[in-house]
């Protein structure tokens, strides 16, 4: 007869928002590419499977730390109206991915239906309903939004890590294409907040009509 064995317990003296913590200082250290359940474990002294057992794959781990990016966007002091409390949420939203290194790489990677995430779409969300828009045109607009700071946040944090060295102007130099050649200064204009602010007035535009 064989010993019923115990369940198994979780390691003492660690939990997951100090794995989580550990794993959001290996990626400003060193990006995103380091990020790994081994680099974790090594980071805090542990085995791997000691992450593990907080964070079962990486994948997992990655939404955590996706979630805890996004608390950054604090949901409280907002604006009363509508359109000033989107355009609030969405520029804490870009800070809190500019706030890590490879931020919104990381973000962009997962989709995480965790607390602050929730959250932060439901307050969204409630600001869009508010403002007239029905639900399909509030969900879209949403989206959009996401991926608008996610994308150019990105694009962002890419250039930083290049030096902000820009490859367009040099391709662009024999003529063949005019019109990039034009609006170049414009095309790699590091005004990200700007870019950003004109975009999303864009989006919130006559929200009640049907484009």
């Amino acid at each position: 007869m064989t010993k019923k064995q115990a369940a198994p317990t979780a390691p003492a003296g660690l939990d997951t928002a100090t794995v989580v913590r550990a794993a959001l200082d290996l990626l400003d250290d060193k990006g995103a590419g380091a990020v790994s359940v081994r680099g974790v474990a090594e980071r805090l002294g542990v085995r791997m499977n000691t992450v593990l057992w907080h964070a079962k794959t990486k994948g997992r781990l990655l939404e955590l730390m996706a979630d805890e990016i996004v608390a950054g966007a604090r949901l409280d002091a907002l604006p009363g109206p509508w359109r000033e409390r989107v355009e609030e949420l969405a520029h804490r939203y870009r800070r809190a991915l500019l706030a890590r290194r490879d931020g919104a790489l990381i973000v962009a990677g997962t989709y995480a239906a965790e607390p602050a995430t929730l959250h932060y779409a439901d307050t969204v969300l409630a600001a869009l309903l508010e403002g007239g828009l029905d639900e399909r045109r509030a969900a879209w607009t949403f989206w959009s939004i996401q991926y608008l700071a996610l994308g150019l946040t990105q694009e962002q944090q890419a250039l930083a890590a290049q030096d902000g060295e820009h490859s367009l102007a040099g391709a662009l130099a024999d003529g063949t294409y005019p019109a990039l050649a034009r609006a170049v200064r414009h095309m790699e204009g590091e005004d990200f907040d700007g870019r950003f602010a004109f975009a999303l007035d864009r989006l919130l535009e006559q929200p009640s009509q049907e484009g």
